[in-house]
């Protein structure tokens, strides 16, 4: 016997005084659906859903509606087998949503089986039985087992519930409907002294239109059309001369010709037709923004979700938009999307990155929305804009010194045919030796990262005159970061680098690589590469050292040649590559190259070749 924990309905319409901000979807369960075999999403009060195509944004709404969406009917409910996890042998569906802070009347009195504490949570269970898929849907004030009961139905949609808009809109189908509420409510609205003024205007226009009706069957063609009709008419029959076919225009009564308003532009008094598709999405969403804002005797709260708002904008639109619908909609509202205009709109720990794992199910970094990204992102400071948010869509992100290894490493990828575009990998310019708040970053998103650095020596702070490898040990550090470090690596990197010596000659210490080749082939394994020494010198020892000498003048000598590369880096780099970049062919089996080579082999292990 299912129990129901429904109050019976106490009237139609309830005066709604509290913070519509208040309630909000603090967290959802999804094990079995779809592409996420186990999958725990933590929300916000306002969330941006992003991830590759096909990763599962959509089915992550999906799972919600299910839930909440007030326009699925039973037959949706009934699950096929392919909503099942594909990839292991998936009986069972759940999903579970966790709603937090519920003061809102509409819901605490109808809706029994929430906490004291404002808690309520909803699931829904579908099982796969040999010749069908049966469901039920459960509610109670916790996760726990005797606090879950099923109910009869999801009826409690018609107080708690999601408005959801696709990412394939029927623009023209929403305009027409909207536009019919936007007029009523409009009407309801109007005082007695502007009810008494349009009055006297719509009786003014039916007069007009009574004339227009007049008018128009005197155009001497539609005349002479009549005309024929009627001859016609007349031979079939006596009886058709009683009463004679003319053309009307219809436009006799004011409420006919009200209805069939379109919506279009005005420029200078002149209509136009209302063009592109950008303009149209616009209307469109600030048409449902305000169809959607409750009232004072609102009997319902909803959470918003709209997929990709960005459809057709150019850049700019594209944030105003993201902020428009956050300070328009009142409660919470979560967006998907594939622009990086909209992702740098949002704070970061409002951001969901969903990405695929090696079993092809699909999970969110830092189970969502997190204090981790938004520390992450906190401790970059003022650096947050030059980090480009199209790297938060990467699956691989390879991060360099500065704009010359920059340019080198996009060349070069293209020389050596790897396609960082189809591969989905970025290479980042962190302007410097600052790697690790990006490489935080990374983390938090769940976003696999290489690391190409120069192997620098340096002086040893507050010593007599001595050296170090300061490269070694910033590229150990970054080992240190990955999260699949194994404990052996990490004692066996820890003992080679204490053997490394001080010195207080340059030279010497730079000959000094008996562990230098075991600790750089620990950090390669991980996809930390060192340089030999830097870009530069690396470039003009490797195969392309004749290309170099030809551009900067074979009579200079070798250390003049290279002192002049580092002159100028990002400039004279550009200006090399720029005659000489097929050159770089020479490079596919060089070191230089292995970064992206080690990025390659990362999304085709994980992703496929195809």
């Amino acid at each position: 016997m299912t129990k129901d924990y429904l109050c019976p309905s106490q009237g139609q319409n309830f005066i709604s005084p509290f913070n519509w901000t208040c309630m909000y979807l603090r967290q959802l369960f999804i094990k079995g659906f779809r592409n996420f075999k186990e999958i725990t999403v933590n929300f916000d009060r306002h969330c941006l859903i992003i991830g590759s195509n096909d990763v599962g944004k959509t089915n992550l709404l999906q799972a919600l509606r299910i839930l909440l969406d007030k326009g699925f009917s039973i037959y949706d409910y009934e699950l096929k087998e392919s909503d099942f996890f594909a990839y292991s042998d998936c009986r069972q569906i759940v999903i579970r949503a966790y709603f937090a802070d519920i003061t809102e009347e509409c819901i605490t009195s109808r809706i029994t089986g929430i906490s004291d504490e404002g808690d309520l949570v909803l699931e829904f269970q579908a099982e796969r039985q040999p010749r069908k898929t049966t469901y039920k849907f459960l509610l109670g004030p916790s996760d726990k087992p005797e606090d879950l009961n099923e109910i009869d139905g999801p009826s409690y949609k018609r107080f708690l519930n999601l408005k959801y808009i696709g990412s394939r809109r029927e623009f023209w189908d929403y305009i027409n409907k909207a536009k019919k509420d936007l007029l009523l409510k409009a009407k309801e609205t109007r005082t007695e002294d502007l009810i008494e003024n349009d009055e006297i205007l719509y009786q003014d226009i039916e007069n007009k239109l009574n004339e227009v009706d007049k008018t128009i069957p005197e155009l001497s063609y539609i005349k002479n059309a009549t005309n024929n009709i009627n001859d016609e008419l007349n031979k079939l029959s006596i009886h058709n001369s009683s009463q004679k076919i003319v053309f009307n225009s219809s436009a006799t009564e004011a409420e006919g010709l009200i209805s069939k308003l379109i919506i279009s532009s005005e420029y200078k008094g002149k209509k136009l037709l209302i063009g592109g598709e950008g303009r149209i999405n616009q209307i469109y969403l600030s048409l449902w923004a305000s169809q959607n804002q409750p009232t004072d005797i609102s009997t319902e709260v909803s959470i918003i979700c709209i997929e990709e708002p960005e459809a057709y904008l150019h850049p700019h639109q594209q944030r105003e938009l993201a902020s428009y619908l956050a300070k328009k909609l009142s409660g919470q509202v979560i967006l998907t999307t594939h622009s990086p205009f909209i992702v740098g709109e949002f704070s970061p720990n409002e951001i969901i990155r969903l990405y695929r794992c090696s079993d092809n199910s699909t999970v969110a970094a830092s189970n969502g929305c997190s204090e981790i990204i938004g520390r992450s992102f906190s401790d970059f400071g003022y650096r947050m804009s030059v980090i480009p948010a199209e790297a938060f869509f990467s699956d691989c992100v390879i991060l360099v010194e500065g704009p010359s290894e920059l340019i080198f490493y996009n060349t070069l990828a293209k020389q050596i045919g790897v396609d960082l575009g189809r591969l989905n990998i970025s290479i980042l310019n962190v302007g410097g030796v600052g790697f690790i708040p990006y490489i935080d970053i990374l983390n938090a998103l769940s976003i696999h990262w290489i690391v190409r650095t120069d192997n620098d020596i340096t002086k040893v702070p507050n010593s007599d005159g001595n050296y170090q490898f300061s490269g070694v040990n910033r590229a150990v550090n970054f080992l240190y970061h990955k999260k699949n470090l194994k404990e052996e690596d990490k004692k066996e990197v820890e003992r080679l680098k204490n053997t490394f010596p001080v010195s207080n000659d340059r030279r010497s210490i730079t000959g000094t690589y008996e562990n230098f080749v075991r600790i750089k082939k620990i950090l390669e394994n991980y996809g930390i590469f060192l340089a030999k020494i830097d870009l530069e010198e690396d470039l003009y020892k490797s195969s392309i050292n004749s290309d170099l000498k030809g551009f900067y003048f074979p009579c200079q000598e070798d250390e003049e040649i290279v002192k002049d590369m580092k002159k100028r880096k990002a400039s004279r780099m550009y200006e090399f590559l720029k005659e000489n970049k097929s050159c770089l062919v020479k490079l596919a089996c060089d070191d230089l190259a292995l970064p992206l080579l080690k990025a390659k082999n990362y999304i085709e292990t994980n992703y496929g070749t195809y």
